[in-house]
């Protein structure tokens, strides 16, 4: 199955209006043909950035419940692999979300990961991540549900 996994900063961008690559996250969304796939990690840090945006938070709950956002990673059948990919890329360094999309990465056999930030480069056993790099900023919330708009 062809598929793209997107981490914090993507998710950020895409409901942060503020955010600076905003109309990236959001051009990119509407041309995605394929599942957006990630890990709980990332939506509990998404949720923890968008904290102080109203209803940024709500939204990400919204795009999970509705299958938008399909979190098909299961970090009790994967932590001996995410604590590899932890130590292998120490120096980054890959906190628990990366390395848990690198391992989703391995799994799905992609390299299609939409990244703002820090693991712009590591390279899994099957793929090469592909990054995007920027900051975040602060501003608006938006929807992923707005696909395409």
């Amino acid at each position: 199955m062809k598929c793209v996994l997107v981490d914090t900063s993507f998710i950020v961008a895409l409901l942060d209006k503020g955010e600076q690559h905003h109309a990236t996250c959001k051009k990119l969304l509407g041309s995605v043909g394929a599942p957006l796939l990630t890990c709980e990690a990332v939506i509990a840090e998404s949720c923890y950035l968008l904290r102080n945006l109203r209803g940024a938070a709500d939204a990400v709950l919204a795009n999970v419940a509705a299958g938008i956002l399909q979190i098909p990673f299961d970090l009790s059948i994967n932590a001996g692999r995410v604590r590899e990919i932890m130590r292998q890329y120490s120096n980054i360094p890959a906190n628990l979300a990366d390395s848990c999309l690198v391992a989703l990465a391995e799994e799905y056999d992609t390299g299609l990961i939409q990244i703002l930030g820090s693991i712009a480069g590591i390279r899994t056993s099957r793929s090469v991540i592909y990054s995007t790099l920027g900051q975040r900023e602060a501003g608006g919330a938006d929807s992923l549900q707005q696909r395409g708009s």
